[in-house]
């Protein structure tokens, strides 16, 4: 039996109301999995972001620690060099009192007679010349001539050894020395310094260590003890 005009009208507008139930149904689903996927996408994002926040400030907080280490360093650094600095400016003024107070060591001419000696015969042993030209201050002409004597004895004695000393009257040490003598061999190839200052230097630089332990106490960073 034929289908009426209405029978098929009916028909298309069931079939058309599928097709339509059938298509929102699809976009349904095609809009829930988008915004499945733009919030999962979202979610991986807000992560990246979380993540790259968090590395930077931990890069701001070891560069600010180590911006204070840095600082804290140089700090220290800059006070240790002004600790050493004030040492070493109160042993130069230690070592210039020193200096200053060589003459009294002149004025007791006996005792500087004696002394006199002793860097005479010190400087022949030194050199173990046959010929010492001696030079001293003009003011110690006459003292030297005497120790000097005294002290190629000594040295003739103790080395076995003859030695001719001359005592140089043309060529003086400054005044401007404490005192002392330097000893001359081989045409001025040869010399020893033994003036009060030489002496003076040569002590404080073999003291230093132990100069500096006794008016700073022992250094807890030194490893070796002679």
């Amino acid at each position: 039996m034929a289908l009426s005009d209405a029978d098929v009208q009916k028909q298309i507008k069931h079939m058309m109301a599928f097709i339509d139930q059938e298509a929102n149904e699809k976009a349904e689903e095609i809009d829930a999995k988008a915004e499945e996927e733009f919030n999962i996408e979202k979610g991986h994002l807000v992560q990246q972001q979380r993540v790259k926040i968090m590395e930077y400030y931990e890069r701001k907080e070891k560069q600010i620690e180590l911006n204070k280490k840095i600082q804290t360093s140089n700090l220290l650094n800059t006070a240790r060099l002004k600790v050493l600095k004030a040492r070493e400016d109160h042993i130069k003024s230690l070592l210039a009192e020193t200096q200053r107070k060589l003459s009294v060591l002149t004025s007791d001419t006996n005792g500087y007679k004696k002394l006199l000696e002793g860097l005479i015969a010190q400087g022949l042993f030194q050199l173990i010349e046959s010929n010492v030209t001696v030079r001293c201050r003009q003011k110690d002409l006459s003292l030297v001539q005497e120790a000097a004597d005294k002290a190629v004895a000594a040295y003739k004695n103790a080395a076995k050894k003859d030695v001719a000393v001359t005592i140089d009257k043309e060529n003086f040490l400054s005044h401007d020395i404490s005192g002392g003598v330097e000893l001359i061999a081989q045409k001025g190839k040869i010399k020893v310094v033994n003036t009060l200052e030489s002496r003076l230097e040569l002590i404080s630089q073999q003291m230093l260590p132990e100069l500096k332990e006794m008016l700073f106490g022992v250094n807890p960073n030194r490893k070796f003890r002679d």
